[in-house]
């Protein structure tokens, strides 16, 4: 049913899944650019395929509500909101013997831009396991958010400016929903800006945000890049208070990594807990992990779980892994 080849491929329908390399046919899970290229046709929920032509100019497309199932290349395929940002989707295939799910980016929790995600039964699973770490079970998310909104009241406080640091696409747009619908007026970097309007359009409501006007404007909070994004940096910001909103700040070097002055654990991915509680929704009978430590493998196997890493190791095996025969 699949096979491995520099990424996920569904191979009776030749369709490549999240791959950063250009290709015929490719379906995107959702618009950030580790997760897709400048495919010749390309398969995404409507609203992903507006926020992917917005980062690639427009391109060929075919649209795939969630919960309506798509006949393709022998396959019958099916997206599932994922919970990461506007958009973002898991995969559902069947060929009518067996089914696969693959589930991209996803967050269990809850979200102010995305639609909680469901899970569906399958015999395989593929997760993304980004925090399949056990230092990475992260706070609830109401004490997190308590403490963000009194560290910004406390820099508005004195006169302070407090800068937010959030990725262009997702994270800048939640972390402007939960501060405006807080009471505090958002003005964005207009990268961020520009992904905004692609919300409003697919009638996210973002409250009262703005679009940054050279100069800080008293009583707002501002949002921009992290600081790794080149030009990052908006003119005329002089007292600031700056934050970066992650969830690797669970680990407690995150902020001097960063450079903060606060670093906040909010995050839009699944952390370790909710990991293994998306293998017990899915009930698969053999599991692949992707874009995560090679230790979750083998905390899936000691709770009793069938599993591997998607890609194959690089050393010479004397046993073969499923996907490598290429069983399913």
């Amino acid at each position: 049913m699949f096979h491995y080849d520099r990424g996920l491929k569904l191979t009776r329908a030749d369709l490549a899944v999240d791959f950063r390399r250009r290709q015929p046919r490719a379906f995107v899970s959702h618009a950030h650019v580790d997760h897709m290229a400048r495919h010749e046709y390309a398969l995404c929920t409507p609203s992903t395929g507006a926020l992917y032509c917005l980062r690639y100019g427009q391109r060929p497309t075919r649209d795939m509500p969630y919960g309506e199932p798509l006949e393709f290349g022998g396959l019958r395929l099916t997206t599932h909101p994922a919970g990461h940002c506007l958009g973002s989707a898991m995969l559902l295939a069947e060929d009518g013997d067996q089914s696969l799910l693959y589930t991209g980016d996803f967050k269990l929790g809850e979200s102010a831009t995305a639609e909680r995600a469901v899970l569906p039964p399958a015999d395989v699973l593929v997760i993304e396991s980004t925090y399949g770490n056990p230092l990475y079970r992260h706070p609830p998310r109401a004490g997190v958010l308590d403490r963000f909104f009194s560290l910004v009241q406390a820099a508005l406080d004195d006169d302070r400016t407090p800068v937010v640091e959030a990725y262009v696409l997702g994270k800048g747009q939640e972390v402007t929903r939960l501060l405006t619908s807080h009471g505090f007026p958002v003005l964005q970097d207009p990268r961020i800006f520009a992904v905004s309007e692609v919300y409003r359009a697919r009638g996210v409501d973002l409250g009262d945000c703005h679009l940054y006007p050279g100069h800080p404007l008293p009583g707002h909070v501002v949002v921009v890049p992290p600081r790794m994004h080149r030009g990052s940096r908006l003119p005329n910001l002089r007292r600031t208070v700056s934050f970066a909103v992650t969830g690797w700040a669970t680990h407690e070097r995150t902020r001097d990594r960063l450079g903060v002055d606060h670093a906040i654990p909010l995050s839009d991915h699944a952390d370790y807990d909710e990991l293994f509680e998306a293998v017990e929704r899915v009930n698969p009978r053999i599991i692949y992990c992707t874009h995560g430590p090679l230790s979750f493998v083998d905390c899936l196997r000691a709770a009793g779980h069938n599993a591997y890493p998607l890609e194959p190791p690089k050393e010479k095996l004397t046993v073969q892994t499923p996907v490598q025969r290429r069983l399913f």
